[in-house]
């Protein structure tokens, strides 16, 4: 009974980004992001149903500053309704495989974590919704599949409820 009870729970629990330690191609976050990279993805709520499709021009770059790498993500996203939306997402480097990052509409600070492959990002988006700013949590997860396709997996939620989920697909050139 014990054991079943402990291999419930494990199955129940959130991967950790350690153990994609080994997974290859290894993920560089300042080498994949510098320079162009496109972006295809949806929006799909909690049911799955689509709601918005959109894309992303990224324009990065890196350089060392106090001896810490710092990145410039230039975000410009065209959703499939015609509106336009920008994000300029500033990174740092605290050590191999962590980073922060801001940017004007996330609140505080995004907290990232980084092995083999692997990327998880988790923070606090200032996101407008007919008028209205709802502060609603993120989940990334990125998965470098080749050295120029990645792939992102973002869960959206509040107050611990599922509100959807992002999924996009990088393209760097």
């Amino acid at each position: 009974m014990y054991s079943i009870l402990v291999l419930s729970l494990a199955a129940c629990s959130a991967p950790q980004v350690g153990q994609y330690a080994s997974e290859k191609p290894a993920l560089n976050l300042s080498e994949y992001f510098d320079g162009t990279i496109d972006a295809y993805g949806i929006f799909t709520d909690r049911s799955g149903v689509v709601k918005k499709r959109f894309t992303v021009l990224i324009k990065a770059y890196w350089q060392t500053v106090d001896g810490k790498k710092m990145g410039i993500l230039d975000e410009s996203f065209e959703y499939s309704d015609g509106t336009k939306q920008s994000r300029i997402w500033k990174l740092t480097e605290l050590s191999p495989g962590k980073y922060i990052g801001t940017a004007d509409d996330v609140v505080g600070e995004a907290l990232g974590e980084s092995a083999g492959n692997t990327l998880s990002w988790a923070y606090t988006l200032a996101l407008p919704v007919d008028g209205t700013i709802y502060h609603v949590q993120f989940n990334d997860w990125m998965y470098l599949v080749t050295p120029k396709v990645m792939l992102n997996k973002a869960k959206m939620s509040k107050f611990g409820i599922d509100l959807g989920e992002v999924t996009l697909s990088f393209y760097k050139r």
